[in-house]
């Protein structure tokens, strides 16, 4: 807890780290956000990785997350795997401090470069990167299977912490 957390209001929004418990609701929020969600199984397997770090945010007394990020570490770079909040949950600038925390313990555990790949497309994923201060530095055509089959392009973006 830092010391801003004393200052938060009763029932907002927190971050705390995600353990293999967490797997079938990762699993649920995921599949609500992207075309080929990941299984319950493979969050597990995830999240008993060493070097995989994983942060959820709850809303209130909750003890399931409503949105999630995960990463892997390798030496002193990390690269997030997958952020998503539960649709129910959008809009409503969780991403924000879930991310805020996320590359706080990141930064932590001695990472110097994170990188990451986006849907070319998706404006509220930019937007949020951008404000961290992420910047593009390639692109993948054709990266992306949509849920129609149309296949878009991945953005990938580094931020040095």
């Amino acid at each position: 807890m830092s010391f801003f957390d004393l200052f938060k209001k009763p029932g907002g929004p927190r971050i705390d780290p995600l353990g293999t418990d967490a797997a079938a609701r990762l699993s649920a929020i995921h599949g609500a956000s992207f075309a080929r969600a990941w299984s319950p199984l493979e969050f597990e397997r995830l999240l008993g990785e060493r070097g995989v770090v994983g942060d959820g945010v709850f809303l209130g007394n909750a003890t399931k997350p409503v949105g999630f990020v995960l990463s892997r570490i390798v030496l002193d770079e990390a690269e997030i795997l997958t952020v998503a909040i539960a649709p129910e949950a959008r809009g409503k600038g969780l991403s924000i401090p879930l991310l805020e925390r996320h590359l706080d313990e990141l930064s932590r555990r001695a990472v110097r470069t994170v990188h990451l790949e986006v849907e070319e497309g998706n404006e509220p994923a930019l937007a949020l990167y951008r404000r961290f201060g992420f910047k593009e530095t390639g692109r993948r055509a054709g990266y992306y299977q949509k849920a129609d089959g149309n296949r878009v392009t991945a953005l990938t973006m580094t931020l040095g912490l």
